[in-house]
């Protein structure tokens, strides 16, 4: 087997005190983890508490990792909705939850705001330092969910785009709605013109976070690109075209489930690792359409099909 651990950030003391329950120095090194790592029973014998952010996909992946977890005869059960990044964290720190799934580029940023880090190998190489002692990342998965800039088929094939390094052919000429606050962020405005040399032709900031009134703009024909997360239902329902990125304007954002290792056991790990080997960017498309889309899926429902599936 081949877990991948980015839990370095763990001491050495405190791996040395749970060989007991966690699994010998010997058999970490042959599972191919590198690091110290330490790895309690689970909640101090109880179920894995996986908690969750305040929005959908969040809980659709927290239903998945604890889905995987009792498939594979490990008690875990779910706390959605604790909150936005702080809540969930400070969870996870206390321990009153011991797994939590988040996004590579913005949990670095969380924690070291000063990070240079802008690709997807730098962003897993720096977490560990970052996360310090109590908090470890384990295997990324190769689905993300991140900004980035869309457009409809008709403009992309009119004009010849498909990456962001097209846009400064056709600088003054389209339309740019997103977020207001996408006009001061780094990523936004200033990073297009910085990384890209596109400046639109106008701004139109529409105040729905990349929600429906920004895909009707878009549709009709109000804007020409638009501010989307990459796992938006919208993108396939309506044949929406996402540019390429060729330079990270936006961070990298691959989902990885964020553990606190006194509450986590040695084989817990290895499902989890398990569960990042097979999650896809289609599959949380997927997920989200059953479960904000027209069927209205319960999140436990949608995660536990996916795992009957793909594990």
């Amino acid at each position: 087997m081949n877990i991948s651990l980015n839990t370095t950030s763990l001491n050495r003391r405190r791996f040395l005190g749970v060989l007991g329950v966690g699994a010998s120095v010997s058999a970490l090194t042959a599972c191919g983890i590198s690091g110290e790592t330490a790895f309690g029973t689970g909640a101090q014998g109880g179920p894995i508490i996986v908690g969750s952010a305040d929005f959908p996909e969040s809980q659709i992946i927290a239903e998945i990792y604890a889905a995987a977890l009792n498939q594979r005869g490990i008690s875990a059960e779910t706390r959605p909705a604790i909150g936005a990044r702080e809540a969930y964290i400070g969870a996870l720190q206390e321990g009153s939850v011991g797994v939590v799934p988040d996004y590579s580029g913005n949990l670095l940023l969380y924690f070291d705001a000063q990070s240079t880090a802008v690709t997807a190998e730098e962003i897993i190489a720096a977490l560990p330092q970052a996360l310090g002692e109590t908090l470890a990342a384990l295997k990324p998965s190769t689905a993300e969910n991140k900004d980035s800039m869309v457009i409809t088929s008709q403009t992309a094939e009119e004009l010849g785009l498909r990456s962001l390094d097209d846009l400064s052919e056709h600088n003054r000429q389209l339309v740019l709605g997103a977020p207001p606050e996408f006009a001061e962020r780094g990523y936004g405005l200033p990073g297009l013109e910085k990384n890209y040399g596109f400046t639109p032709q106008s701004f139109e900031p529409i105040n729905d976070g990349g929600g429906p009134l920004t895909v009707k703009a878009l549709l009709d024909n109000q804007v020409q690109i638009v501010d989307l997360f990459s796992t938006d239902p919208a993108i396939i329902a309506n044949d929406l075209v996402v540019l390429e990125d060729p330079k990270n304007n936006f961070l990298p954002q691959q989902v990885l489930p964020v553990i606190n290792g006194e509450f986590v056991s040695y084989a817990a790990a290895q499902v989890l690792d398990e569960v990042s080997a097979v999650l896809t960017t289609e599959d949380l498309i997927a997920l989200n359409t059953r479960v904000s889309g027209e069927e209205k899926a319960n999140p436990a429902t949608a995660a536990q099909d996916w795992v009957a599936e793909k594990l």
